[in-house]
């Protein structure tokens, strides 16, 4: 299923750094909280699992696929914590999965799609305009039925 939060904003282009950057854009769409949850890890936002997650392994290490094990030893948490960071994560449909080996054995890890955040972002565009489109559709056939009615 595809879930992005959508908000009036403005281009964060005036801010110089990274991790601001990040905070505030994940935030905007619904992949961090707005305001920080002390269960999620951590003392802030930047230290919490999903933010460690996102910046500094996959957005630092764009070609290299994790898998959940890997992931949740380096990030000190459980299995089903980095689960469901990765299932928000692939609700935006930024990431995508592919074979990595661990110890001698195939596993499951994700990276961002194509190992590029914007080629992957193209993937989100395309649902956003694909709802939008739905949502069009919904709104004629409403208005249709309300005037067939009366």
């Amino acid at each position: 299923m595809f879930e992005l939060n959508v908000i009036s904003n403005t281009p964060l282009e005036s801010l110089g750094d990274a991790e601001e950057v990040a905070e505030t854009f994940l935030a905007q769409i619904g992949y961090l909280p707005r305001s920080h949850d002390s269960r999620s890890g951590g003392q802030g936002l930047r230290d919490s699992v999903p933010y460690r997650l996102f910046m500094d392994h996959l957005m630092r290490n764009m070609g290299k696929a994790w898998s959940v094990d890997e992931l949740a030893l380096l990030l000190g948490t459980t299995r089903p914590t980095v689960y469901r960071h990765i299932n928000k994560l692939k609700s935006l449909d930024i990431l995508e999965s592919l074979d990595v080996e661990v110890d001698g054995q195939v596993k499951k890890g994700y990276r961002i799609r194509y190992g590029d955040l914007a080629k992957a972002w193209s993937f989100t565009e395309a649902n956003v305009t694909m709802a939008m489109e739905n949502y069009r559709r919904t709104v004629r056939h409403l208005q249709d039925k309300v005037r067939q009615e009366g």
